[in-house]
């Protein structure tokens, strides 16, 4: 019986397979002020978030908020419209860009990954895909939003779901993986 190829964790580069977009002194910079103003739970001025990540290189509209315990893995990567959430415990493992429109939630726990590794090959190269989460939409608690994924206008994924294609506007997604379970009907008054 011949023996099947396996995975070499020892042969990982991944500098040929991915850029993180910023000099190592700028990553490590970033690394301190992430660890002290977005993921420390004791920091609970939000007004400052959106001026660190402007100085890191990110787009941040207004009314911004961003409480306690997120994760930003990288602020170059990251453009944020006007009056979005972001809630507790959020990750924004944002290794591709990160396009997030006006008045979007990202609630507590929810998580964005944008990054995965080729499990075909041996050395297990890293890759990712760019996320874009259109105005209006709205990531539930503990949901997750894959790589390549289009959260389209007013879309919702609903809490503890997976999303790995595109979302439908107006639609209400449940389940791993998520299906449209309804349309979001919003009430004008």
């Amino acid at each position: 019986m011949t023996a099947r190829p396996q995975v070499d964790l020892s042969r990982f580069d991944n500098t040929k397979t991915f850029d993180p977009g910023a000099g190592a002194v700028k990553r490590t910079l970033w690394y301190f002020t992430n660890a002290l103003f977005f993921l420390n739970p004791c920091f609970p001025f939000r007004s400052l978030k959106p001026m660190l990540l402007r100085l890191f290189g990110a787009k941040v509209g207004r009314g911004v908020v961003i409480h306690p315990g997120v994760n930003i893995k990288f602020p170059w990567k990251l453009s944020i419209g006007d009056h979005c959430w972001i809630g507790q415990r959020a990750w924004l493992d944002n290794l591709d860009r990160l396009t997030i429109g006006d008045h979007v939630v990202i609630s507590q726990g929810a998580m964005i990954i944008q990054g995965s590794h080729d499990y075909k090959k041996v050395d297990y190269p890293t890759y990712t895909r760019p996320v874009v989460l259109e105005n209006g939409s709205w990531v539930g608690a503990g949901a997750i939003v894959t790589l390549g994924v289009t959260m389209k206008s007013h879309s919702v994924l609903a809490a503890g779901s997976m999303a790995s294609k595109d979302l439908e506007p107006y639609t209400i997604y449940q389940g791993n993986p998520a299906q449209p379970v309804r349309e979001r009907i919003i009430d004008p008054a």
